[in-house]
């Protein structure tokens, strides 16, 4: 069999990079708003709790909303302490009460100093953590692994932080694959016409994007020889991007909606068949 890679891929990603797909994914969470912050808040927080179940995920977001009154950045700048008690009901998994709080007194920080949650990935925008030039690729855009870093540290630099919160938030100093924020910075960053994904940040590059990687990315990603490295980890994500970067020098993310839509959608790696390589 006459195999294209390239090509077997761009036919999934127009598969699947569809408004149809966000229905059933927690991208359909942030959708639900037209203001920025509103997306960008509840973005953030549908890729923290992203595990499990979709359709579960989906649930436990819209009940968050409910109990920050359908406007999360109205309740989050303009909340007064009694109106977080509603808040304590909150859990899903081992995300609890403590860990919404925490993300309610970052987001209001933030946004008190920031239009956009764009700038906390941004190591230049806080004095505490100053860019060297050399965390910028040959275009000056800020390396994504930089940036993640240093997102962890500026988003648990509020005093007294709880520590149990910080097992929400991974970075590549951690030897994670930061799969949640990836995908949340697909969601923010990758620009196109086809609606699914918001393209309303601009000092992150496309380009500069990594691959979200989870299991079903994983999974179908080895079988088609795009993953070589035996763990999983913050090195199996830059080796991945970077083959998918020799298929779309310019968005090879967009690959993530094929080899996601192979893995859950056609289940490959559990039954599917895989062409002959």
């Amino acid at each position: 069999m006459n195999f294209n890679l390239k090509s077997f891929l761009d036919e999934k990603v127009a598969q699947y990079n569809r408004p149809e797909f966000i229905a059933n994914d927690p991208i359909s969470i942030p959708h639900l708003f037209s203001k920025k912050q509103d997306i960008e808040i509840m973005g953030f927080w549908a890729a923290t709790l992203a595990w499990g179940q979709r359709v579960t995920i989906i649930k436990k977001c819209k009940e968050l909303i409910a109990l920050m009154d359908g406007a999360p950045y109205d309740f989050i700048i303009n909340h007064q302490e009694p109106d977080l008690r509603k808040l304590l009901t909150f859990k899903h998994r081992t995300f609890n009460d403590i860990d919404t709080l925490y993300f309610i007194s970052f987001f209001r920080q933030h946004y008190h100093k920031f239009d956009s949650l764009e700038d906390a990935f941004i190591p230049a925008n806080h004095l505490k953590w100053n860019l060297d030039p050399e965390k910028q690729d040959d275009q000056g855009s800020v390396v994504v692994e930089d940036a993640l870093n240093h997102f962890r540290c500026y988003f648990f630099s509020l005093p007294d932080y709880p520590h149990r919160t910080k097992k929400h938030v991974s970075s590549p100093s951690q030897k994670s694959t930061c799969k949640r924020l990836n995908m949340f910075l697909r969601w923010m960053v990758r620009k196109d016409d086809n609606g699914v994904d918001f393209g309303i940040w601009n000092k992150l590059k496309p380009a500069d994007l990594i691959c979200p990687c989870d299991l079903h990315v994983d999974r179908v990603a080895r079988k088609l020889k795009l993953i070589t490295r035996k763990q999983t980890d913050w090195q199996t994500a830059l080796e991945l991007t970077q083959n998918l970067r020799e298929l779309s020098p310019l968005d090879p993310i967009k690959y993530d909606f094929a080899l996601f839509g192979l893995g859950i959608e056609e289940r490959w790696g559990i039954e599917g068949i895989l062409p002959e390589l």
